[in-house]
């Protein structure tokens, strides 16, 4: 990583309270070594959770898994406060992961605003699971917001089921001054369309104290709307599943506790400017089953931008991948190759350079009123629930690149 500690954030953002960031040109040094569209297949990282719920008969088991799924989806962004550079209109990146059985494309659908649509499937064809998304990005003076419109859908064909959800929204703390810190914060609610199953969680905001940093709390309610299941934990490290008797005897006896603590404590707290690493230790309830556990990241992350594993190995570039890419893959993006490579001035060049090429195209097509055509994903509305969605038009894998444009 670059140190950012000679830049003023703030000497660019005073001028955007209020505003949408995609539209301000943000100076490469906050930046991170990856493409947002490679950002996205960090989903993807935790898919054996899909190839547990394929093995399940039972689709409450089935709910278990694909919750834990949509949650750990998320978990990639503990502590990563860089920047994803912005997708330029046509980009795509593509990732066959054998040993994980699945594969992968994505593609900038949209410049303005900024849609990336992504089609995964498993290479048993086991699952399809895909989406678009769309993050707006607000700025609130000592914090970022990014909410990320978009349904994302995954389908199960061996049980013909299909469960749909939203992501939470994240919010990037103490962008001015002190230490940086994440949460996500809101109501991801999974649904299975097949059963009338759902799965509503809520992801906590931090609170005064942190007491409440990274939890996820919620339950599973049968068709009927009955609670068949409780599931808790946090998004940074873990998901549990208890029987709902047994989560509110634990939440009953956890009150009663916390009572005596808060007389004996009186009122000396003071608030924090920002919550502990990682607030309160979660607690497990006995009898309870373990979902997801993350892997834990390797000894040199923090010097690497805060990256997972998997992360790291997004922008791997070798013979092999170099000769079957087409030239819009964001492995052979000039100015992140560059900032990977340590060359932050080049990087910086490279970036205002696409920018510019960017512009000159569309100002180009504009007088020739020529529109943008995508090249493997069209729109279509859902078809589980029947809203706007960009849809996969599979032609991507026949490894034909002759039409795709020159965007870098």
């Amino acid at each position: 990583m670059f140190s950012r500690n000679n830049f003023s954030i703030w000497s660019i953002l005073r001028k955007c309270i209020g505003m949408e960031l995609s539209k301000i040109t943000m100076p490469v040094i906050f930046n991170e070594p990856l493409s947002f569209l490679q950002r996205l297949t960090e989903y993807m990282e935790h898919t054996y959770l899909i190839q547990q719920a394929n093995d399940s008969t039972d689709s409450i088991a089935r709910m278990k898994c694909v919750a834990a799924f949509a949650v750990s989806a998320v978990a990639s962004q503990w502590e990563r406060t860089g920047k994803p550079f912005n997708p330029l209109l046509g980009e795509t990146y593509e990732l066959v992961r054998e040993d994980l059985g699945f594969r992968v494309i994505s593609e900038q659908v949209s410049h303005h605003p900024p849609v990336s649509a992504f089609h995964a499937e498993g290479l048993q064809n086991d699952f399809i699971f895909h989406g678009s998304i769309y993050p707006k990005l607000k700025f609130w003076g000592k914090s970022v917001e990014a909410e990320p419109k978009g349904i994302i859908t995954l389908e199960l064909p061996k049980y013909n089921e299909a469960y749909t959800w939203t992501n939470p929204t994240c919010c990037v703390h103490n962008i001015i001054v002190g230490q940086l810190w994440i949460e996500q914060y809101g109501n991801l609610e999974v649904i299975n369309h097949r059963t009338g199953e759902k799965c509503c969680l809520s992801f906590k905001p931090c609170g005064l104290f942190g007491k409440e940093l990274h939890k996820v709390e919620g339950y599973i309610l049968d068709k009927s709307k009955k609670k068949v299941s409780v599931l808790y934990g946090k998004w940074t490290e873990c998901m549990y599943a208890v029987d709902p008797a047994t989560f509110e005897a634990h939440k009953k006896s956890d009150k009663v506790t916390e009572g005596k603590k808060s007389s004996k404590e009186g009122s000396s707290a003071e608030s924090e400017e920002s919550p502990q690493p990682g607030g309160d230790s979660l607690e497990e309830i006995p009898g309870s089953q373990l979902l997801w556990k993350i892997t834990p990241r390797p000894a040199n992350s923090a010097q690497m931008y805060s990256f997972t594993s998997f992360a790291m190995q997004l922008n791997e570039l070798d013979e092999h991948i170099e000769a079957v890419i087409p030239k819009t893959d964001c492995r052979l993006r000039p100015d992140i190759r560059a900032m990977e490579n340590g060359d932050i001035d080049l990087a910086s060049e490279e970036k205002k350079r696409l920018e510019e090429k960017q512009r000159a195209a569309r100002k180009s097509r504009a007088k020739s009123d020529e529109d943008w055509k995508t090249r493997w994903f069209h729109q279509g509305s859902n078809p589980h629930t029947n809203s706007p969605d960009w849809l996969f038009s599979t032609a991507y894998w026949d490894r034909d690149y002759s039409q795709v444009p020159d965007i870098y």
